[in-house]
């Protein structure tokens, strides 16, 4: 397929950094891009060729917007899957392919993906809603401190938090929701995978993240992260591991 001074048009869901950082190349190969957000001042909207306002999890918005590229990606997780299904269904290239969202836009259905897979992941139960989570911990059967974690759509220290205390879960949302162990780690590290349609894996370099200690939210990135040779290989090869079992065509960032 030919892309450059072509008629090939990519849509994007979601007009976030990401998807600025995304129009940042495309705009190298003058590919036409077509971006779908619900806001008319989302960061990707004044780089675009094309830009639609609309809600990213209404089954005709994101149906109507995709039936007319040539591919469809995501800058976000937060899509109506079963959009992409039926445009996927009618010939439309999807990526990352709709069944592959499907196990990472649950956090549940994700670390239980993990566990089949034998992918290390610390210890988890799930619960369909706050009280049932709130129940097990008066009995004891969750041990504090533990991490809450609601299972959908959290993102950049949203939908995270750390309970030390029953108190700590008063004003949490009573949604479907995970209690994860609490690990004492000394780094937290990601490594960003690229994977093409005929399965080639090129992984990048390992990076290390520092987090505010109260927002939970990312304050610095350090290239190449200060690990020795051995951590950085068993970094990578779990990244590859990851980015080859959910068979995932794009960027994947394992964290």
């Amino acid at each position: 397929m030919k892309y450059f001074s072509s008629d090939f048009k990519l849509g994007i869901l979601g007009g976030g950094q990401l998807g600025k950082m995304l129009l940042s190349e495309t705009r190298k190969y003058d590919v036409y891009t077509k971006v779908l957000d619900p806001s008319t001042e989302c960061p990707s909207r004044i780089s675009s060729n094309e830009f639609v306002c609309g809600d990213l999890l209404d089954f005709d918005t994101v149906y109507n917007f995709g039936k007319d590229v040539d591919v469809l990606t995501i800058e976000i997780e937060k899509v109506n899957l079963d959009a992409l299904e039926q445009l996927e269904n009618e010939g439309v290239k999807v990526f990352p392919r709709p069944k592959t969202l499907k196990s990472i836009q649950s956090k549940g259905i994700q670390k239980e993906f993990y566990k089949k897979h034998d992918i290390a992941t610390s210890d988890f139960k799930v619960f369909n809603n706050k009280d049932l989570l709130v129940d097990e911990v008066k009995n004891g059967s969750i041990a504090m401190p533990f991490v809450w974690k609601c299972t959908r759509f959290g993102y950049d220290g949203n939908g995270v938090k750390i309970v030390k205390t029953i108190s700590d879960l008063d004003n949490l949302p009573n949604v479907e929701c995970l209690a994860e162990d609490l690990v004492d780690f000394k780094n937290e590290l990601a490594v960003i995978v690229s994977r093409s349609e005929n399965g080639e894996v090129k992984e990048y370099p390992v990076v290390e993240m520092e987090f505010h200690p109260e927002a939970n939210q990312v304050e610095y990135v350090i290239c190449p992260a200060r690990i020795n040779e051995d951590i950085t290989n068993k970094a990578r090869a779990l990244a590859r591991k990851v980015s080859e079992t959910y068979e995932h065509v794009g960027l994947l960032a394992v964290e």
